[in-house]
């Protein structure tokens, strides 16, 4: 197929001169009765009240959570819609609405639970096929943002989401060669009379960076409206097809990139990546005051700390803190927004990246874990931001 219209308007582009602490699962004992009650559907559900959602802090009955219940005797079952697949709290959530009933009702039931999920949505979607879209950014260039972001993006989808990631650093995009795709060009769809993107998937996750469509060796000098135009191509022309979560790793700094994507997208909300020195802080404080601004009032999920401290691969129990200490948690602490975690400067990081295989799909990695606890925060605080939103829409 012939390159379409969309490709080549990015190649004609191209030719021009250059968490906070997680709670555990609340079950109130308050009204506890000593004599076992019938099961039928009103004590079942009536029992599941007592159970809260430790994010949301509401009862899984309220927040529609429990579906499918179905009573034969003393059998029980039932499905429980967690907000996304990520949640830490899942074991503990069945467990308790297991003692639940067996506290309220029956000791003799014979209980099971599928354990699901459907991620939750903001009162405003870019489109019915992405629910949410999260922006990943940084104050200052240097921090670790694209590699936050890469891994973010896979962390999400190793936990059960549907994922896509927007490499939208005109200046440096990274994701070509991070996903060992340099060189790489995607292919154009036609569909009802209209020609699309066709992102590029690998590893599970679907892929689009500014980097698919420029000579790697060539900079990119573009002025204002040409980036405009390039990165929204990146959202609106492309065929992402059903998204949970799609991830932009948007350049350092607050530019025009910053203000075309979050004035005309609906975002769910923004990670803040900082490293722990004063520097690297105070730029942080610049992007979050940005995302706070009227004009543009994109919610903050948290801030990450990377290369929070030097571990040696040899002596892993071993921490150098050569940047400082706790500046990223100071910094969320200002801003009264979720601390997320933080990474430790490791060389196994960096070598992933190169190799174009992210740390986080390395299993044995313990800096794995770190990445994949993250993206579980992450996703809980868009649970949280998305029930705000509906909230104080009523």
């Amino acid at each position: 197929m012939p390159h379409s219209k969309t490709i080549n308007n990015f190649l004609k582009l191209c030719q021009k001169p250059r968490l906070s602490k997680i709670n555990q699962p609340s079950f109130v004992i308050s009204n506890y009765n000593s004599n076992m009650m019938p099961i039928t559907r009103e004590n079942i559900l009536d029992a599941l009240k007592n159970v809260e959602d430790p994010d949301l802090k509401k009862d899984l009955v309220t927040l529609n959570m429990i579906e499918d219940l179905a009573i034969d005797g003393n059998k029980v079952g039932f499905t429980v819609v967690l907000t996304t697949p990520a949640c830490p709290m899942k074991e503990m959530l069945e467990n308790a609405c297991r003692n639940a009933i067996k506290h309220f009702v029956s000791k003799d039931a014979e209980i099971k639970i599928n354990m699901t999920s459907r991620v939750t949505t903001p009162k405003k979607q870019f489109s019915a096929n992405i629910k949410n879209i999260i922006v990943v950014a940084s104050g200052k260039g240097g921090v670790g943002k694209s590699t936050v972001a890469a891994n973010l993006a896979l962390g999400l989808n190793l936990n059960g989401a549907k994922v896509g990631l927007i490499d939208a650093d005109i200046y440096g995009p990274s994701v070509p060669i991070m996903f060992g795709l340099e060189g790489a060009r995607p292919k154009a769809t036609e569909k009802n009379g209209k020609t699309s993107i066709e992102p590029i998937e690998k590893y599970g996750i679907k892929l689009l960076s500014i980097g698919f469509f420029t000579d790697p060796n060539q900079p990119v000098p573009w002025r204002g409206p040409m980036i405009s135009t390039a990165v929204k191509q990146l959202f609106n022309d492309a065929e992402w097809g059903e998204l949970d979560y799609l991830v932009v790793d948007l350049p350092p700094g607050t530019g025009d990139i910053h203000i075309t994507v979050t004035q005309s997208f609906p975002i769910a909300g923004a990670v803040i990546v900082t490293t722990p020195q004063q520097v690297a802080l105070a730029d942080a404080k610049k992007g979050i005051g940005m995302f706070r601004m009227e004009a543009i009032n994109v919610p903050l999920l948290g801030v990450v700390e990377n290369m929070s401290y030097f571990t040696p691969l040899e002596l892993p129990e071993n921490k150098y803190y050569i940047f400082g200490k706790n500046g990223g948690k100071s910094l969320a602490e200002a801003y009264h927004a979720p601390f997320l975690g933080e990474i430790p400067l490791v060389q196994s990081i960096s070598e992933a990246g190169d190799d174009g295989k992210p740390i986080i799909l390395n299993q044995n990695e313990l800096i794995s874990k770190a990445f994949s606890d993250l993206a579980q925060k992450v996703a809980q605080q868009v649970a949280i931001q998305n029930q705000m939103s509906k909230t104080s829409e009523k």
